[in-house]
């Protein structure tokens, strides 16, 4: 069987024929309707250098973002303002080292990454070439574009700019429309998947039998099972025997036909999680000081404040966001990994859709974050108001990191394991 023409589907396993698509065609799995791969406008030189614009214009924007302030609040004569390294800064040197490391990386260094790591690929796609090192710099971009949340950090510096209106007056800044443009380059650039760009890639530049990437051990086929890459998505003949030992025969990745111990992982992430989501609501994700004294709000104080003051809108964003999103993750991510140790065989396509809308929802969460660390860095007036971050958001960010692990530890293809196959073929 020509493995090289297979493709298998993320959610399922079930495996299919590559085809070419007609214009704004997209292959979807019939078993789950996961979307497998979708047509992209012009031939496969065209679409790169459509990538390449796309990135360049991203990291362009990006940078232009990280330098400039993104707003200036004024209040009795007194300025302040930052730019989101700047924010990093002031959390930091207020002792807020963990919530400073999760906004760093977050809205500064994943984002980065991705963008950088994606203008090499597609600069030398241009020119028909694999770059250097071309198959860890995707995997990289796959690793990066996990945790790389501009559009949620987007969200947060809007909520953040109407929550000091009523405060102090609010000068924007060009940070704060370059990360506008920013956050709707980025969704362009994610139209372009990691393993579509090494398909792109065996059309521009094909591996020769010669390369090393090509240098795996030879199986039988009658003495081996399929196994699809979870990096570059091809389909390879391995032996059962060696689960995890051998390699991929186009991006070297190790090769698992589940991911291993996938349903102890995510039991072990969720009970971490559980714990942490109770000092996260009872504990202050902030502490306002100022001539009355100091007073503390958690993350409902903060919801019913919104509302009551007319802002019903934020309060509603909010509560889905930091209340309502983590609680149902969690209750969805036990139940979908207790019906997979139990092998059970009811309502698939009803689990594999909320495993897909837990992966989408996970990452907002981390919205009720970037407002505290914005809120944090832009009211220091000594004088008149001081903010600072409590242990709430501490324990309330591991919540986020953790589900997100736990989300992505589980592996969706163990519902679809105990279903029968009826004659079709999957990995």
């Amino acid at each position: 069987m020509k493995t090289d023409q297979l493709i298998a589907c993320h959610d399922c396993g079930s495996l299919y024929n590559w085809r070419p698509l007609a214009a704004c065609e997209r292959a979807s799995c019939t078993r789950c309707q996961h979307e497998l791969y979708r047509w992209h406008k012009g031939s496969p030189a065209r679409q790169a250098e459509v990538l390449a614009a796309l990135t360049l214009g991203a990291v362009f924007v990006f940078l232009l973002a990280q330098w400039f302030p993104i707003v200036t609040l004024e209040m009795g004569g007194m300025l302040s303002g930052a730019t989101l390294y700047q924010a990093v800064g002031v959390l930091w040197g207020a002792g807020d080292q963990v919530i400073a490391a999760m906004v760093f990386f977050c809205a500064i260094v994943f984002p980065g990454i991705e963008l950088g790591s994606l203008l090499y690929v597609a600069l030398g796609l241009t020119r028909g070439m694999r770059v250097p090192g071309f198959n860890l710099v995707l995997r990289t971009v796959q690793g990066a574009r996990h945790w790389a949340m501009t559009e949620v950090l987007m969200i947060g510096i809007l909520i953040t700019v109407i929550k000091m209106t009523s405060l102090a007056r609010v000068e924007p800044h060009p940070a704060l429309f370059a990360f506008g443009v920013l956050t709707i380059l980025c969704a362009l650039v994610m139209r372009y998947e990691p393993k579509a760009l090494w398909a792109l890639a065996d059309r521009l530049a094909p591996l020769r039998k010669s390369d090393p990437a090509r240098q795996t051990t030879t199986i039988a086929e009658a003495d081996s099972v399929l196994v699809s890459c979870t990096a570059c998505g091809l389909v390879n003949h391995t032996c059962p025997s060696r689960d995890g030992t051998d390699r991929c025969a186009r991006c070297s990745a190790a090769l698992h036909r589940r991911i291993p111990h996938s349903v102890g992982w995510t039991w072990a992430m969720l009970v971490a999680a559980t714990l942490l989501y109770i000092p996260a609501n009872l504990l202050p994700v902030m502490y306002t000081r100022s001539i009355g004294g100091t007073e503390g709000d958690t993350i409902m104080s903060g919801v019913v404040l919104f509302w009551n003051t007319g802002s019903k809108g934020l309060a509603i964003i909010i509560f889905v966001a930091s209340i309502a999103v983590p609680v149902s993750k969690l209750a969805a991510l036990a139940w979908l990994n207790a019906t997979a140790q139990a092998r059970s065989r009811t309502a698939p396509m009803a689990r594999t859709r909320a495993y897909r809308a837990i992966e989408f929802v996970g990452r907002w969460s981390m919205l009720d974050i970037f407002v505290v660390a914005l809120t944090v860095a832009l009211v220091r007036f000594d004088a008149l108001v001081v903010i600072t971050a409590g242990p709430g958001a501490i324990a309330f960010g591991c919540v986020v990191i953790v589900t997100m692990v736990a989300s992505h530890q589980f592996d969706p293809r163990l519902i679809w394991d105990p279903i029968e196959s009826n004659g079709e073929q999957h990995v």
